[in-house]
């Protein structure tokens, strides 16, 4: 048995950044994970792009995201400063595309969307556009260039962010969290699958997907959302930034990654923990690229996976208290998972070390779905 101030159950990115912020404020941790970095992340696009995802009814996860990705340059740096390891962000931009006139009117109201929220969102004509992105198909009518999206490379950046929290004291044990302890109605640590057990004074819920599976913890509503995404190589030079589109109804997105790769996806399934890569699913990722970008056809198709994004009920994540005494929870961040790395590390700590809800944290606690 080890003991810790706090526990994180789930090494991904979420898990690090709290691990990692918990132990610059002094306090003990242990993250407990059989393959940290094997999920979401390793999959992930890594678009750091508020304003072009923000939804309709979706503004106050738009502010906490717009407060991450203020965050993002700075919490680079420290990493960097702490590892020696520069992960690179990219900062071209998002252009969102459009072929036809129902297109162009779905931009129009999405600019007046973002205008009445008082984001910097440009419109540009089809020439403009292939100004910017000469790659782009000559049937391109216009876009919205959204110029303070950024990217990342998740798999550049979780070991990163693993070496940062070890080098502040982050003990990682490679083991799967099997059940919740509790004592006296209150979290009391982790039961391992190896029959271990490591006790603490918090519990940290930061599973993804698997958040709502953990026995013993209270209902969580995290369910997983199956993605098939697509990395292809010798895509050099093709696109500065990333480029979104609707296809036929089906939304695409295609992100540049370091020196020639593009992530192509993602499908949204509901399927559970189905790791399935359909024909079909390649199919339309494959079909819909090329039809935004027709030099897509050249490249190689280096690798098909499956992953699942945590979702929740209302696409926001779940941050804070549980309604179980000593079991926070920092779970369901959808399609948000690395945007918001920087800030759910920052809140989760200052909630551990003060016992305060963070007012950012405040609007996305559990009881909005009456968890307990």
């Amino acid at each position: 048995m080890t003991a810790a101030d706090v526990v994180v159950a789930g090494g991904g990115l979420i898990g690090l950044s709290v691990a990692w912020r918990a132990a610059q404020r002094g306090l003990s941790v242990t993250v407990v994970d059989d393959a940290p970095g094997s999920g979401a992340s390793w999959a992930a696009a890594g678009m750091l792009a508020p304003v072009s995802e923000a939804g309709y009814g979706e503004e106050a996860l738009l502010r906490l995201c717009l407060a991450s990705l203020e965050r993002y340059p700075a919490f680079l740096d420290e990493l960097a400063a702490a590892t020696g390891v520069r992960v690179p962000l990219r900062t071209a931009g998002t252009l969102v595309v459009g072929f036809d006139d129902d297109d162009m009117r779905v931009l129009a109201d999405l600019q007046g969307f973002h205008v009445e929220l008082g984001l910097e969102v440009h419109r540009l004509l089809g020439r403009q556009v292939r100004r910017r992105e000469p790659s782009l198909s000559p049937r391109v009518r216009g876009a919205l260039h959204v110029a303070g999206d950024l990217s990342v490379d998740p798999r550049a950046l979780h070991p990163a962010l693993l070496a940062a929290a070890e080098g502040a004291g982050v003990r990682l044990l490679r083991s799967r969290a099997a059940g919740l302890l509790t004592e006296a109605g209150r979290a009391r640590g982790l039961a391992l699958a190896d029959g271990a057990e490591v006790r603490a004074g918090t519990v940290v819920l930061a599973l993804g997907p698997h958040s709502g599976d953990l026995a013993g913890t209270p209902a969580v509503p995290v369910r997983p959302v199956k993605g098939q995404i697509l990395r292809l190589r010798g895509a050099a030079g093709l696109l500065d930034g990333t480029v979104r589109a609707l296809v036929r109804g089906r939304s695409v997105y295609l992100v540049p990654q370091g020196d020639d790769g593009l992530v192509v996806g993602a499908t949204v399934e509901e399927r559970g923990f189905d790791a399935t890569v359909t024909a079909g699913g390649v199919h339309d990722l494959l079909h819909d690229a090329i039809e935004v970008v027709p030099g897509v056809t050249e490249l190689e198709l280096a690798e098909t996976l499956t992953r699942w994004r945590p979702g929740t009920p209302d696409n926001a994540p779940v941050l804070g208290p549980s309604g179980l005494p000593g079991l926070l929870l920092a779970a369901g961040h959808h399609r948000n998972g690395v945007l918001l790395t920087p800030l759910t590390g920052e809140l989760l700590a200052d909630l551990l070390v003060s016992g305060e809800v963070p007012a950012l944290a405040a609007p996305f606690g559990g009881e909005r779905f009456a968890c307990r």
